[in-house]
């Protein structure tokens, strides 16, 4: 058994639900707390947003770990090379 203290505005928003469904306040209180435990579950269950796209990440890699330091450098050479022709 247990006994939760409410405001005034969730005791008369519990009510009104109560009513419009015709079940006890203890039921509904029991299938809110249902659906909240089942949405706290999905939610550590979901995957991160590295995890869903770690399968793809590097799957078309250049093989060149150094495209992030010397991308200045490379764009250079080609803008050079296209500009020598």
């Amino acid at each position: 058994m247990l006994s939760v203290r409410l405001n005034n505005t969730l005791e008369s928003q519990l009510q009104v639900v109560s009513n419009q469904k015709h079940l006890s306040k203890s039921q509904v209180i029991k299938d809110a707390l249902v659906y909240y435990f089942d949405m706290l579950q999905k939610e550590s269950n979901q995957k991160t947003a590295y995890e869903l796209g770690s399968d793809l990440f590097g799957k078309y890699s250049s093989g060149d770990g150094t495209l992030s330091t010397t991308y200045k450098q490379k764009l250079k050479d080609k803008i050079n090379a296209k500009n020598n022709n």
